[in-house]
């Protein structure tokens, strides 16, 4: 008798968000009443700002509660291609602007309407956790290209040459980084869109992390906007959750050359008909305002950033790079002798401290540790870590 449980489907066999259940654990443990510090959660510790709040709530007073079109409202995909050609430097126009449920879906949504089976998707490591799974999703595979820390972990050409073959399809770039915190610069960029150009591939550029940025000699830089040739080959995604501290309100967006756009806003008409009709006012009100509240969350995790980088390159058994941007800080641990998953493992049996693995990263030498959390947090956390690193 055939085993019902088994599943054909490419996405019938991805893996659970390591972040997310680790998160989860965290506050569970908390439930319980035990003194754990987590460390694992990609969240602003800062509340939506007011202002947001009530552009929503004045929403749904006035019964902005029905369906809006399937790739957002009108008004708000004028505002972030306005923000695009603004700040990023990019052209596009609110016909290539599509307005996701998240920026995690908006990413989904552009490898799914891009790639199929036999296509390969380029995945520099550290990568974030998730884009691995969604190109297993959309039935391509993932080709990884490993990147170092004396390089800032970014993606040297040479070695994207040599990982490009005739089934290439798209390479996905993440800067400011999760896991690493690190931007890429100019120049790396301008190689890397050449070669794209030359070989005829799409680039996905996350920039969730964009405006958490803290250093002058490391500016965040659009690839999208270097040239005209590349532009044509970029898709651009960015989103509220981070810079705005709106991670439940679920709201993405991205740019894409029109064709492209066109099946990417297809496939989210019979995903998700649209996203929530009131956060997009929400967010709306968010572009509208400014960015004073943006640049104060900035500057505490920029007080943060060097508070957790300096109490961790106390410790002799752990090395980082300094990040640039985001609100990571990822620890080279193999000084200790042990694998990610059995030191994160034992860091939270022996010590009640949560961090991530870096094998979910590609990275199994490493853990990712947050710092959107307060100072007092980071101070527990780091000596939490000191301790279980003695041990060694």
């Amino acid at each position: 008798m055939q085993n019902i449980q088994m599943t054909r489907g490419f996405m019938g066999g991805l893996s659970p968000s390591t972040t997310l259940k680790m998160t989860q654990k965290a506050k569970d443990m908390k439930a319980q009443g035990i003194d754990v510090c987590s460390m694992s959660a990609g969240e602003p510790d800062f509340d939506t700002p007011k202002y947001i709040k009530d552009a929503a709530i004045e929403a749904l007073n006035s019964g902005k509660t029905g369906y809006t079109d399937s790739s957002g409202l009108l008004e708000l995909r004028k505002a972030c291609a306005e923000k695009f050609i603004k700040d990023n430097n990019i052209q596009t126009t609110p016909a290539q602007v599509i307005v996701g449920p998240g920026a995690k879906f908006s990413v989904f949504s552009a490898i799914a309407a891009l790639c199929g089976p036999g296509d390969e998707v380029i995945i520099p490591a550290p990568f974030w956790l998730s884009y691995p799974e969604m190109v297993t999703a959309a039935g391509a595979k993932s080709v990884f290209v490993d990147t170092k820390a004396e390089n800032n972990y970014e993606l040297l050409p040479a070695d994207l040459e040599r990982a490009v073959t005739a089934n290439t399809r798209l390479l996905i770039l993440n800067t400011p980084s999760n896991p690493t915190g690190a931007i890429y610069r100019k120049a790396t960029l301008e190689a890397i869109a050449a070669l794209a150009v030359k070989h005829n591939f799409m680039v996905l550029s996350d920039e969730i992390y964009e405006e958490l940025v803290y250093e002058k000699d490391f500016p965040h830089i659009s690839i999208g906007s270097l040239n005209k040739e590349i532009a044509e080959l970029t898709i651009t995604v960015n989103g509220f959750s981070k810079a705005y501290a709106m991670t439940g309100w679920r709201l993405g967006y991205l740019t894409a050359p029109l064709w492209l756009s066109k099946k990417i806003s297809a496939l989210q008409s019979h995903l998700t008909s649209n996203p929530t009709t009131f956060a997009q006012y929400g967010a709306l009100k968010a572009l509208a305002c400014g960015k004073e509240e943006v640049y104060k969350m900035r500057d505490s995790f920029a007080t943060r950033r060097d508070l957790i980088y300096n109490l961790i390159s106390e410790i002799p058994k752990v090395k980082s790079i300094r990040p640039q941007g985001a609100f990571y800080l990822f620890c080279d641990i193999s000084a200790c002798g042990l694998k990610s998953g059995e030191f994160c493992d034992r860091l939270l049996e022996e010590e009640k401290l949560v961090a991530i693995p870096g094998d979910a990263f590609g990275a199994d030498n490493c853990l990712r540790l947050s710092y959107a959390c307060s100072e007092e947090n980071i101070r527990t956390a780091v000596s939490r870590l000191k301790n279980f690193c003695s041990k060694f």
